[in-house]
Parts: C-alpha cells; structure tokens; sequence
C-alpha cells in the first residue's frame, strides 16, 4: 500500500463530492438490525479467499485478550501469553547455491532468488498429501508475499544508492531521484526485489518454517515473463495497446511491480495487485511528442509526458532507465517515444502494469498471467464475494490514490467447486470474461454499481477522453469511471468480506487539505479536520473504514446498502472521533483489512503518519455487527483553510460503537514500520503478520531509525529489513480468543 505522501494525485474529474446530491434529503436506514454476539465461521467450512456463510463451531464472541497501550519500542509488541517469530526477511536465500544474507548490502548476485523486500499482502495455500492444493489446514503450505516498494533500497547497497557519483544518501522513487546514472548492479537488485516471494513452509515440533531448497519455492519479480489475457472479443484490440520491441504483439509482458494488497481465488491461485507502479517511468530528451490523446490517459495515471525541464535537478523513479538505452532490461523504463512506431521502443511499457495478476503457488512451471478484464488501476487488494454454486463471483478493489474509486469485477461463468484446484486455467474461466463496475455511494445510504460499458453513453461521449472502444475501458478504467460518475474516495485500499454475512469492507486511509475541506466532503466521506497535534495537518488525516451489502446479498446486485463501520482518530480528537476511541484503541490510517475464517475477527492494520509520535503503526482486532446497526449521525467539521477557519456540517450513517470491548489494539511494530498482510494456518492458532520498511525514516545506512529484526536476534544485527512473522499464543489456543 502506498505511503501517504506518495500516491498520486490525478484524478482532476469533475465527479461530486455529494454536493449535487445532498439536496434531495437523507433517508434515515433501517434500524431494526442490531449489533450481535456471534462474528465468525471455522475455516474448514470456507472455501479458499472467500467468505462462508456456512454452519461453524464456535465463533468469537469477545475478544480474550487485554488491549495493548501505545508503544515506541522498536520491537513487535503483543499481548501477554503471545510470542512471535520470523519466518523469513529481506533478503534470505531461496537456494542453498546463495550464501546467507550479510545485511550489509555486500551482495553481489542480483536478487532474483532471494526473499523481496517491503512485505506486504500475503496468503497461504495448504498441500495435500498427493502435493496438489487443498482449503483444508495441512502441516505442509505454500505461502505466498507480495513485495510493495523500494522506497529504502539503500539497506541493500553497502554505501546507500548511487547516482551522480553520490552514494548513501536518502532518495527513493517517489519524486526524490538525482537525475544521475545508476550502477547496472545496485539496479538489478532494486528490480528483482520487487514483485512476489512463493516459499513452502513446514509445520514441525518448533512451528512454521521456511523449507530451505524447496522446488516450489520461486520469484516473481519485476523481469518475469507474463501472459497478457483479456475477453476474447477485445483481446486483439487490447493487446494492441501494449506493443513493445520485447513482444511486439503485444501477448505478453514482464514483470510484476509495487504488489500491495492481493486477492485468493475459490480455485486456489494468488492476485498479486499492482497498486504504485507508474513512479518507475521516466521520458528523456528526444523522440515524438506524446500525441493528445495519450496524454490525458498518462496524466490521469500519474505518468510523465515529457522529459525533466533543464532546470530540474530531481525527479520521480529510480533511474532505472540510465543503466542502457539498449538493454531491454532498463531500456524498458523509458516511455519516450524514440522509434518509428511502438514496436520499436518502449513507449507502451506501462500500458502493462496496473493489472491484478494471478499467480499459481503449486505451479513452479506456469507463468504469470495479466486479468485485463480487472482494470487498470492502482491496484490495492481483490477480495472474492462468499462463492455459490451455480452463481457468478464478484472481485471487490479499491484503486489506492486520493479520490479514486472502488470496483468490482463479476464473471460471466458461474462458480464450480470442482474448479478448486484448478490453477490458471481455471483463472482463464473466471477472469476473463465478466462485467467491470464503479461505485456511486448515494445520500441516502443506497449506493449503485455503475459499469464500464462503452455503450454507454456517458463513456461513448465522454468529454475528457475520446474512447474507441471496450478494450480501452479495460486499459484506462480511471477514465472511464470518471465519465461514470463514480465515487470520489479517501484513499480507497484494502477490501474483505466478513464471514458471517458477506457484507464487504473497504480501507479509506486518509485523505488531505486539498481534497477534504467542510465544504467538499459527502456522506461517505464526511470528515474535514485538523489533526489535533498538527502532525499531518487537515482534511481525514485519520481515515475510516466503509462497508456495504449487496442487494439480496447477490454478487450480480447492481445496488448496495452502505455505512461507515470504523472511524480512525486519536482519542483527544473532539468532534472527529465519532467512533468514541479511546487510548486503548485509538489508531490512524486504517490500510491492511482481512476476516479471520475461523474466529470472524476482523483484523485491521495501518499505515499511519499521524500518530506515530505516540505509538508506532498497529493492528487491532475488532468485533463488527452488520450494516445499519448504528445510527445517521451530523458530523462536524472544522479547519484552517489558507488562514481562514472553514466549518460545516455533514450527515452519514455510522455503525455501532464497539467500545472497548469490541475493538482492541493486539499488535505494534517496531519503529518505522507498517503492518500489512495477514493470513492463519492451524485453524486460527497460527498467525502469519508481515512487518514492512522498518526504519523507513532513516537518513543513511549509517544513521538507522531501526535495527529489527537483527535487534532480537533474527540474522545479522545492523540494518532493518522487511519480515513475515509469525504469532501463537503459549498455550496453543486460537489467536484472538
């Protein structure tokens, strides 16, 4: 998930805030749904990444744990009688062939079979006794991590990133690069650790560890070859759009990058999401102007359609491209436009990225493969809707950037349980063919899916964007919602279904002065403020946490009910903390969102700038009821807007208060860190948690914020990494109860 000052900005649409729609009044929903004990359904009744609605013993009725106080130790704090450790860190062999990780940055190999770097979404796939995938708890899996960013890559050079002949200084790709050429090797490395790590684990008298050698262990990184698969009547014309000198047809891609939230099938494959990917492009002097056209859809995706001015010493990315002009492998990152035609350079590169793409754990030898059908987007997480057999499936994803949208994707096939096990070709049956939708969060706690479709005719005679046909939606489905109408957001990020009832939750993890002020918010976006100890500033500093549920709970609804379940705040907010948080579950920027199967907690994890001169990043558990439990509530907002103080006022539907007792604070990071990604084995007794960029205020690698986990003795002390952990309690009982 992106940081929050490093996400784009370019959704210039003139979609409403609500403005245009609070006038015709709030309906008041339903209360006649009360907040109730029972929060979960056991895993063995789940089919694979989904929820179930079926019959399970013994769900969670009340957190069995003392909320933690804040914290800035730079360690994982946990509640007593619970322990942790790592399953494997930044930089750790795949093969015995490698030596072990030094943590000095002396590594002379590329990257591409070692552990990534930045953790973040993650799942595990259990292995039946015959080696094929089972949704049954096993003592042997697959686990499955993404890798997001290489904001802090100097921990893996010995002196810091090199460019223009300085090294060891600060710099990462977001707007912070020096202009200069970059060293082949310090790139290769920055490369390949992105994209995804697939590791066999085993269950023995200690727990989970990593199996050392395994043949399934694997990289997916930024270099390996994927296939681009889409509708078939629009695939040619999609394929068209992504024409390079390294596959001039345009049928395949390489690479996955800035994987953040991901997705598990009902079949038994992993959506790695591409969420922050259009930093890493660059243009230079030279070559064609960027026609019209294409240059509303490269700066609508935050793409560059020109090169650094003269004058600019700085710009976005990490100079990937300086390394050749004619080694595809950095050639690639350079959008500018050199050759006769698109087969020629790399002008369509990006074109490639923004993309869910599915990747078999069991299937060492299948390659990677592009859902088009998805959207383009920045991609932060794709969470399946409670599988039925005989129906279609529904793919819920936010698009993480200021003011973008929240999506759904639904298959034209309905669900068979015989496809489990079915690996991409079964993906190939689900994701190719189906209907791409954005959402219109209405005033009246009634909200609409809205599809991208090219017959119609808000899309057909969009203004903004001049769409030929339907195989464009699919690769600027910004735009595309954008003539729609669809929902500016806070941040959309990560989507889960609860178990219990297959209601749907989205992340809103913050959003700014610029885009929240009294007099722009809206009922699902309803808060402009200040944060209380100035340490973000205004707008939704803190952000919330939205849900809804699909008209007759039916994954085809084009309708939905919605309210807001969880504000973030800090407990001395005033009128902003609407959700009454205290200092034993105050937390801010809600990012990292997944249901337990077994016990139905719904686990939140952050990826905060706000509160950490109080307590490093968290994750909390939390016990919901279901949509319309709560009440309309009028929220009210005040800020300083240019020296002038702004006030207003704004109604929403809120969810019952969980109070103390059903919202604890169960986990914080060590210093820098953010908390993202979970998934459980043993039905709920182990807890698989990912620690991203430790120490990721440093300056140099000789002047660290953090030194986890070398600080508690996991490798070699010194510099921070980015880790899986794993967490059980000490008498062997189900985390959480």
């Amino acid at each position: 998930m992106s940081h929050p000052d490093h996400e784009t900005h370019s959704n210039t649409s003139d979609n409403p805030h609500f403005e245009d729609i609070l006038a015709r009044g709030l309906a008041s929903p339903s209360r006649r749904m009360i907040l109730r004990g029972g929060v979960g359904m056991a895993g063995l009744a789940m089919l694979p990444g989904c929820a179930s609605l079926a019959t399970a013993p013994a769900p969670v009725q009340a957190l069995g744990f003392p909320s933690l106080d804040k914290s800035l130790l730079d360690d994982v704090v946990l509640p007593p009688g619970y322990r942790y450790s790592v399953v494997h860190a930044t930089g750790d062999a795949l093969s015995a062939q490698l030596p072990a990780y030094s943590n000095t940055g002396a590594e002379t190999d590329d990257w591409s079979n070692r552990i990534g770097d930045h953790h973040d979404g993650m799942d595990i796939y259990f292995v039946d006794d015959r080696g094929r995938y089972t949704d049954k708890d096993t003592a042997r899996a697959v686990l499955v991590v993404n890798h997001e960013s290489s904001a802090d890559a100097h921990f893996m050079h010995s002196a810091g990133q090199t460019s223009n002949g300085v090294s060891g200084k600060k710099f990462s790709q977001f707007g912070d690069w020096d202009l200069g050429a970059r060293p082949e090797l310090e790139v290769l490395k920055e490369i390949n650790h992105h994209g995804v790590s697939v590791v066999e684990l085993e269950r023995g008298p200690n727990g989970w560890r990593m199996k050392a050698d395994s043949p399934l262990n694997r990289r997916v990184t930024a270099q390996t070859p994927a296939r681009i698969a889409g509708p078939r009547a629009h695939l040619k014309d999609v394929q068209s759009q992504m024409v390079t000198r390294w596959d001039t047809a345009g049928t395949r891609s390489r690479g996955t990058l800035n994987n953040c939230g991901h997705g598990k099938t009902p079949w038994g494959t992993y959506l790695a999401c591409e969420e922050n990917w259009a930093f890493y492009f660059q243009m230079t002097s030279g070559g064609t102007a960027v026609p019209a056209l294409e240059a509303v859809t490269r700066r609508r995706y935050g793409l560059p359609v020109a090169a650094p001015a003269a004058s600019q010493t700085r710009g976005n990315g990490q100079g990937w491209h300086t390394v050749s002009a004619t080694d595809d492998r950095f050639a690639r990152w350079n959008l500018t436009a050199v050759g006769a035609s698109a087969d020629r350079d790399f002008r369509n590169e990006a074109n490639t990225f923004g993309y869910n793409v599915e990747i078999d754990p069991l299937n060492p030898t299948s390659a990677p493969v592009k859902r088009v059908s998805m959207g383009r987007m920045a991609h932060e997480g794709a969470t399946c809707s409670v599988p039925k057999a005989g129906q279609p499936l529904a793919f819920y994803m936010g698009c993480d950037a200021r003011n973008e949208y929240i999506y759904k994707f639904v298959s034209t096939a309905v669900w068979d349980p015989k496809d489990i096990g079915g690996g991409i070709e079964a993906g190939d049956k689900y994701l190719n063919e189906g209907k791409m939708y954005a959402a219109r969060f209405d005033s009246n706690g009634q909200g609409q899916w809205i599809e991208l479709d090219i017959k119609d005719p808000k899309i057909a005679n969009y203004a903004g964007f001049k769409f030929s046909n339907q195989a464009e939606i699919y690769v600027h489905t910004r735009l595309a919602a954008d003539a729609v109408g669809a929902t500016k957001m806070d941040r959309p990020e990560w989507t889960a279904v609860n178990p219990k009832n297959g209601e749907i939750y989205v992340t809103l993890t913050n959003n700014s002065a610029a885009n929240r002020t009294p007099g722009r918010v809206d009922p699902a976006n309803p808060r402009a403020y200040m944060d209380v100890d100035g340490k973000r500033g205004a707008g939704n500093p803190n952000g919330h946490i939205i849900r809804f549920r699909e008209s007759g709970d039916l994954a085809t609804a084009t309708g939905f009910r919605w309210d807001i379940f969880l504000f973030g705040a800090e407990e001395d907010a005033g009128d902003a903390n609407l959700s009454g948080l205290t200092a034993r579950n105050s937390f801010s920027s809600p990012d990292g969102l997944w249901f337990s199967p077994t016990t139905g907690i719904c686990w939140i994890q952050t990826d905060d700038g706000a509160m950490t001169d109080e307590t490093h990043c968290m994750m909390l558990a939390a016990l919901p009821g279901q949509v319309g439990d709560g009440s309309k509530v009028t929220v009210k907002n005040k800020m300083v807007v240019n020296g002038a103080e702004q006030t207003g006022t704004q109604e929403t539907f809120i969810g019952a208060t969980l109070g103390e007792a059903r919202l604890r604070r169960f986990l914080i990071g060590p210093k820098g860190s953010e908390i993202t990604g979970v998934t459980e084995a043993d039905g709920g007794r182990a807890l698989f948690v990912n620690i991203q960029h430790p120490g990721e205020e440093s300056k140099s690698v000789k002047a660290m914020d953090s030194q986890w986990p070398g600080n508690k003795g996991y490798g070699r002390p010194g510099r921070p990494r980015s880790a899986t952990i794993v967490i059980t309690r000490t008498d062997g009982g189900v985390i959480g109860a």
